[in-house]
């Protein structure tokens, strides 16, 4: 097993990547699955499917990089609209039909790790507010589909980060900072718990401690992940029942 190191500080609250790391999924295929489900419910509603994917690409490129002050939810239909044949269409109503009867269809072959359900529950029994810094590139129902997927309940969470209540993206420290002011922490108050060691520990950068989850790790950088506290679900989930009861909640 893995070597730990303990908690060097304490925390007022932990936050926590869903793709990879509560829910054990490879991002490539879930996106490959996602995309083919939303061209095929494109085309049973009247729609172009190219035009669909390609617009939809538009949107997202555009909530990954855009300038702050804006949502990434009225970004993106600003350019999604711009791109169809049809922009005045209610193109978002047609997507809310998606997210909650289709999108949910996509994780039948999801297999939880039980070790996520079991760290939730023990951090909660501590005391700690959780929220799910998951990239906040969709609604709320697809971000409460993945948790189910997960195992884990989505009530659990103080906040879900998604497109309408995010005005940026991960790996941006903006994105990081509109979560630390919305729980009203400084950095070094926070957990960050994630799988990706660009777009997660970029929370290190504002005094975050984090913990790496390596089951499904992503590493574009090429980081030495003995740098940062790491290590399998099943250990994390050990490691959390060692931490003291939070005495100082956000």
């Amino acid at each position: 097993m893995t070597q730990i190191s303990s908690a060097d500080h304490s925390y007022r609250a932990v936050c926590f990547d869903l793709d990879g790391t509560l829910l054990p999924m490879d991002l490539h295929e879930f996106l490959s699955s996602y995309y083919k489900a939303l061209a095929a419910f494109a085309v049973a509603h009247g729609c172009n499917a190219v035009e669909v994917s390609k617009a939809l690409d538009a949107g997202i490129a555009k909530m990954l990089n855009h300038e702050e002050g804006r949502t990434n939810h009225d970004v993106f239909w600003e350019v999604f609209c711009r791109n169809m044949d049809q922009p005045d269409r209610d193109w978002e109503a047609l997507f809310t039909q998606f997210y909650e009867d289709e999108f949910g269809t996509l994780g039948a072959n999801v297999v939880p790790n039980p070790a996520a359900a079991r760290a939730i529950e023990t951090l909660r029994a501590k005391g700690y507010p959780l929220v799910l810094t998951t990239m906040p590139l969709f609604p709320r129902r697809a971000v409460e589909w993945r948790l189910q997927w997960a195992g884990v309940d989505p009530s659990a969470f103080e906040r879900l980060t998604t497109y309408d209540n995010s005005t940026s993206t991960k790996p941006h420290g903006a994105y990081y900072q509109e979560n630390l002011d919305v729980l009203g922490l400084s950095g070094e108050e926070v957990l960050m718990v994630g799988n990706n060691t660009v777009e997660d520990l970029a929370f290190t950068k504002l005094g975050a401690d984090a913990f790496l989850v390596t089951d499904c790790l992503l590493n574009p950088n090429d980081m030495d992940v003995n740098e940062v506290r790491h290590g399998t679900l099943e250990e994390f989930a050990a490691w959390v029942e060692t931490l003291p009861n939070c005495e100082n909640p956000a």
